[in-house]
């Protein structure tokens, strides 16, 4: 999935030839999955340079800029292009802080606030049209519900595809992963339309937070943002919240739950608790189709125990 086709020596080469100053501390970054990022300074800016395979992403990354505010902070994109190998690049303005993921269970006090402002400013950003997947090229009548649905489908066209017949290979996990869709079909019609910026990968690296957790640095990747329900990515924290003491302790949905302004909105709190458990569940389902489709055994068995917690649990008692 990472791409690591680049030295450290054509990185510098590659480098060399796009800026017109000297290229030093020239450092290999971790995270991403899917790309492979150095940071490095030249002419007294500090940058990131990323490689990967689909120029959409970076394109992505760009197009949410937009977005840009005080308490989501984007990165700013300088260049895309395709490097002499072939892959897509990047080249964005280097942010520092820590992963979301890694605060400790110690500074969640800070943590709920800085994190709830980040909900706020995914809800409150500017929509520019009525498509669920934003920043893709072309037209597309694609729903909220219908994307949902379609997240459920081990898709031929898709680049996570294949992993169904492992899945079926396995009576337990295939019997829990039936279950859990006939509850999201279920639920389905709790989820409006609604086309607020979700994120759709707040961890995995892709939040940067300061050191006393107070304030966000920086929001990255933007691959996997679509329009849709707010309540999505509040439901990405809270599934995987029992890996990440911080985050567990900041408790996202309470806190989100405990501002009056989005108490008073009726129709954001609508339904609040089925749509919650709905995503949830969706990316509970998702992230097996995910560990079947890279072999990771451990996470896979991790993800199955927690995606059956949150089924026998059921909806949360939000307003």
């Amino acid at each position: 999935m990472q791409s690591d086709a680049l030295t450290r020596e054509q990185v510098l080469a590659f480098l060399a030839g796009r800026h017109a100053g000297t290229i030093e501390a020239l450092e290999r970054l971790g995270g991403g999955s899917w790309s492979s990022a150095w940071g490095y300074l030249t002419d007294d800016e500090q940058l990131v340079v990323r490689f990967g395979t689909e120029r959409g992403w970076y394109e992505a990354d760009r197009a949410a800029m937009a977005f840009a505010g005080p308490d989501l902070p984007v990165p700013e994109v300088r260049e895309i292009g395709t490097a002499p190998n072939g892959q897509a690049y990047a080249i964005s303005v280097r942010h520092h802080g820590r992963f979301l993921e890694d605060v400790p269970a110690g500074l969640a006090t800070s943590l709920a606030p800085t994190l709830i402002r980040l909900l706020d400013a995914l809800r409150a950003a500017p929509a520019t049209d009525d498509r669920v997947l934003w920043h893709q090229p072309g037209p597309s009548t694609l729903s909220w519900r219908q994307w949902l649905a379609a997240g459920l489908v081990d898709d031929p066209g898709q680049v996570v595809h294949g992993w169904s017949a492992a899945l079926e290979s396995e009576p337990t996990l295939a019997a829990l992963a039936e279950a859990v869709r006939d509850r999201i079909g279920a639920l389905l019609e709790a989820c409006p339309e609604r086309r607020d910026l979700v994120h759709g990968d707040l961890l995995h690296g892709n939040v940067l937070v300061s050191p006393d957790a107070g304030r966000v640095e920086a929001v990255l990747s933007w691959k996997c943002s679509v329009r849709g329900d707010f309540l999505y990515d509040t439901a990405w924290c809270s599934f995987w919240a029992p890996w990440h003491p911080g985050i567990a302790a900041a408790d996202p949905v309470a806190a989100l739950f405990a501002e009056p302004t989005l108490r008073a909105d009726r129709a954001a709190v609508g339904d609040a608790a089925a749509r919650h458990h709905c995503y949830e569940l969706h990316v509970g389902y998702v992230h097996l189709g995910w560990n079947l489709w890279t072999g990771d055994r451990a996470n896979l068995e991790a993800t199955a125990r927690r995606l059956g917690e949150v089924f026998e649990r059921g909806p949360l008692p939000l307003p």
